[in-house]
């Protein structure tokens, strides 16, 4: 946006939101914030379990571990597994008790939950650690379990399902698009005034006028100091649909070399805050007229755009390409309302650690693409993310509501994703990756990022099954 140019609105934008994105959380890049630890977990869902364990088991356990040490410590002085099991508890107690408490915390945790038959979709957080050896070892162990998520009526939310037909209008526009990212800039040499279609070259000057104004020797002056508006080497389209009128006004009928003096009352609504509402007082210079030629529209203009055989062969595909992001773009956006029914209509208690997951995930999204445009890590460190954290809250509640929503509407409808989409998924991301399809294949399975990427195929095909069911 520039001080010559209006607003320009695209109604039909394709903006579509990021309800349908599961609650993953990738870690491929350098951090540059400190993630959560031991997040607070939903009162609602919390599940608390007390475990304890004999202390000769306890006693059992110690002395395996202690064994096991000995065998394979190498400490100077001592021959290989004849370290002394007194210098073994002294020298790693640290690591002898984390193994025994791998060991007997896992094992009997899970006995706990499935004797009480409970399902955790968190990691428990330990409380009241008690372990010394030759006695009981006792904890309690705090969780998160799965809502019960009632969507009961869920056939009965519609959608209207919009005209994705492509105007002329539209086409136009696409095809006036690619003609002007291919035209060249010349320069006039007749010696002319501007005329509509001509672009001019200008440099320009300009002081916003305050509503309070002083008078001098020197005449009138404005009360405040903002600093002026300069611009060097700006073409303007004369008539053009983005060139605002005073600007039209003023240069329509000027030559190269003219210097003009006047003024542009801009709307209060105009795209650069600085200058909505204001009247800027301009001095410009016409520094040289030009014209946009345009490639001629046959085959070889055509070839060069792609692998196509004639100009209209070129337009046709246009059309089709144009049509189906229209296309896309309108059902997204009806998709997203329809799930934004679905979150209005089924309340149920959201999982904190999946919310906690979200925002990370969001945060990791929106770091990326900072680092794209040239943050650097020192600066992205000096992010207050106390508070992006806190912006990127409801987001994720939503987006975490949809993902258990959409899961839960799977299961009733018989949504599944077969080996061969997942495949041809995988394909795609090793080509956009440039990552071999079964090194690729192999990091994802390891990593559970393949059981993800089905997850999330899962929602989104629920999501066209919804669409196509409930939109009239």
């Amino acid at each position: 946006m520039t001080p010559t140019e209006m607003t320009e609105t695209n109604v039909a934008a394709e903006q579509q939101t990021e309800l349908t994105h599961t609650h993953e959380h990738d870690h491929e890049h350098e951090p540059a914030h400190q993630h959560q630890t031991a997040p607070a977990l939903n009162p609602e869902l919390t599940r608390e379990i007390e475990v304890e364990v004999a202390a000769d088991e306890v006693s059992k356990s110690f002395k395996t571990v202690v064994k096991r040490y000995q065998k394979l410590a190498r400490i100077p002085g001592f021959r290989a597994g004849k370290v002394p099991e007194s210098l073994i508890r002294s020298k790693f107690a640290k690591e002898v008790r984390q193994e025994v408490l791998e060991s007997l915390v896992s094992e009997r945790f899970r006995k706990a939950i499935t004797d009480q038959k409970l399902f955790p979709v968190s990691e428990p957080q330990l409380l009241d650690m008690q372990l010394f050896d030759g006695k009981p070892l006792k904890f309690k162990a705090a969780f998160e379990i799965a809502p019960v998520i009632d969507i009961a009526g869920y056939e009965s939310v519609h959608v209207a399902k919009p005209d994705a037909t492509l105007t002329d209008e539209e086409f136009d526009a696409e095809l006036d698009r690619v003609l002007d990212s291919h035209a060249t800039v010349e320069p006039v040499e007749e010696d002319r005034p501007l005329v509509e279609g001509d672009w001019a070259e200008i440099q320009f000057r300009g002081e916003v006028k305050d509503l309070a104004q002083t008078v001098t020797e020197d005449g009138v002056e404005n009360v405040s100091t903002s600093a002026p508006i300069t611009g060097e080497d700006v073409l303007i389209e004369i008539g053009g649909k983005n060139t605002l009128a005073a600007f039209n006004d003023a240069l329509r009928g000027s030559k190269a070399g003219q210097e003009l003096k006047f003024e542009v009352d801009y709307p209060a609504d105009f795209g650069e805050q600085r200058l909505a509402g204001q009247t800027v007082s301009y001095d410009v210079t016409v520094k040289s007229i030009k014209q946009k030629t345009y490639p001629e529209r046959d085959a070889e203009f055509a070839k060069q755009l792609g692998n196509y055989e004639s100009w209209s062969d070129f337009e046709t595909k246009l059309r089709e390409h144009a049509a189906d992001r229209k296309k896309n773009a309108l059902e997204n956006g009806a998709k997203d309302k329809l799930l934004g029914e679905f979150i209005q209509r089924f309340q149920f208690p959201v999982p904190e650690s999946f919310v906690q997951q979200q925002i990370e995930a969001r945060l990791d999204r929106g770091l990326r693409a900072l680092a794209q445009q040239g943050m650097k890590v020192e600066d992205m460190r000096k992010l207050d993310f106390v508070r992006l954290r806190e912006a990127q809250r409801d987001q994720a509640v939503n987006e975490v509501k949809v993902s258990m929503i959409l899961d839960r509407i799977a299961e009733v409808e018989g949504v599944t994703v077969n080996d061969e989409d997942v495949d041809r998924e995988l394909l795609m991301l090793s080509i956009q990756s440039r990552e071999p399809l079964e090194t690729l294949r192999e990091r994802l399975s390891k990593d559970g990022g393949l059981d993800r990427i089905r997850e999330q195929m899962r929602r989104e095909k629920t999501s066209s099954v919804l669409y196509e069911k409930l939109a009239s």
